[in-house]
């Protein structure tokens, strides 16, 4: 555990209330069940009791009658980085499981066909950038600049008066149909190029896929993509040998290419067509059976890759992790006022009985977007709930391993709790939690490395 040394020297100014706090009597309690949920931001409060009874024996194992914590889960990593960092962890898992195997997953799908694909959305006018040349070199922005990579006028308009906000926005709350729509022709296509008839095409082959969505600095998501073929069996089985990665990835740029959404025709603002944009980048993750020894790198870069931006918010700042309330409070988050522009026009539109299905004002925070942050196809791998099980289950059996208990099956938890708050009462214990979670975030840096 860590000394109360050593979580002083981790606070900026630290003072006589954290030094009262360390030393009171139920510091050490209080800090064992802070590092159990490894320095959680917002932390669960409860208070109750459990027990292990034996069933047979009619006696109880072992109980427990208090207060804990329970961690709050929170994916974003600007509310909570502790529980971002083992959701990125889950995730890195289940979309690595789905390229090597593991996890339930046969490690046969290290030889399928798999492409790793961004789709982007289009332009709605233009923004300031970093253009760069085939060669790489810097040029100026239309605007007449050079920008650094700090220059918060990136991803903003270049005039706001013309930037099609309406368009955007619609775009962004159907991006989930897009992608659906994607997924679909993808399949219809591959079916067509084998000249196989569309509705026998489960007969032949699976397609299977896990995405994240990540936010651009103009504030509109794009995806990227692992999309596998498999056998009809789903990952056990293989695909059809006319299915190569270099089909799969003209494949996924003519479907991309092809798919559209047409809004609701509005007396406010028309008529919409969305597409996806003209930048849709489509490669293939070379198979391990290929015998190229960069092949196992790569499946842990691309998953590392989508496990990092599926913990990522809107890249506004923090202000848009909680939902708005009303309109006039949108003038009051630090945020840029392109994004403020965004939200504005999702509450506006959300305000017309056209759009109401969208639930516009209810994801003015998210700038329209309400798909989820990380989607994945039934068969693509495991689930999160597999994970979590397993991992409470794993944490079960080295309890019961230590009461001595060798027969599970009789064993019978109770759990009676109640909740009695959220997040840390004081300043003292919100700082030294963020101390405990900062040592347990780089030790688990520094054994990654």
């Amino acid at each position: 555990m860590t000394s109360a040394a050593a979580l002083l020297s981790r606070l900026p100014d630290s003072d006589e209330r954290l030094t009262n706090f360390l030393r009171s009597n139920g510091y050490r309690s209080w800090r064992r069940r802070v590092e159990a949920v490894h320095g959680c931001a917002r932390p669960i409060r409860l208070t109750g009791s459990t027990r292990m009874e034996d069933t047979t024996a009619g006696t109880v194992l072992d109980g427990f009658e208090g207060s804990l914590l329970v961690p709050c889960g929170n994916r974003r990593e600007a509310v909570c980085e502790p529980c971002s960092a083992r959701y990125a962890s889950d995730t890195f898992h289940l979309v690595r499981s789905g390229l090597t195997g593991g996890k339930g997953v046969p490690e046969t799908v290290a030889g399928h066909v798999r492409v790793f694909a961004t789709l982007t959305p289009p332009s709605f006018g233009k923004v300031h950038n970093q253009p760069r040349t085939r060669s790489n070199r810097s040029c100026r922005c239309a605007c007449g600049e050079f920008h650094h990579d700090a220059d918060t006028r990136l991803g903003t308009p270049l005039d706001p008066t013309t930037y099609d906000y309406v368009g955007a926005v619609l775009w962004q709350a159907h991006a989930s149909e897009l992608w659906r729509r994607f997924t679909i022709t993808t399949a219809r296509q591959l079916a067509d190029a084998l000249g196989i008839r569309r509705g026998e095409l489960r007969d032949h082959l699976r397609v299977s896929y896990a995405k994240v969505a990540e936010y651009q600095r103009r504030g509109l998501v794009h995806f990227h993509a692992v999309i596998r073929v498999d056998g009809p069996e789903g990952p056990g089985s293989a695909a059809p040998v006319a299915v190569t990665p270099e089909l799969l990835c003209a494949v996924v740029r003519s479907a991309a290419a092809s798919v559209a959404v047409t809004t609701k025709d509005s007396d406010a603002v028309g008529q919409h067509t969305l597409t996806w944009g003209e930048q849709v980048d489509a490669e293939p993750i070379a198979a391990h059976e290929t015998g190229d020894p960069d092949a196992a790198v790569r499946d842990r870069q691309v998953s590392g890759y989508i496990a990092k931006y599926a913990t990522k918010g809107t890249g506004a700042t923090s202000g848009v992790d909680s939902r708005i309330k009303r309109e006039e409070a949108i003038a009051e988050l630090d945020v840029s006022e392109h994004h403020k522009a965004m939200m504005r026009t999702a509450w506006r539109l959300g305000g017309l009985p056209e759009f109401a299905a969208l639930n516009l004002r209810k994801w003015a925070h998210m700038l329209g977007f309400r798909g989820h942050f990380l989607t994945k196809s039934r068969r693509y791998s495991t689930t999160f709930t597999t994970l979590r099980s397993a991992r409470a289950e794993h944490r079960l059996a080295e309890h019961l391993d230590r009461l001595g208990v060798v027969d599970s099956s009789t064993v019978l938890v109770v759990n009676d709790w109640a909740m009695t708050g959220v997040g840390y009462r004081t300043d003292a214990e919100r700082e030294l939690a963020a101390a405990i979670a900062s040592r347990k975030l780089t030790r688990r840096t520094g054994s990654e490395s």
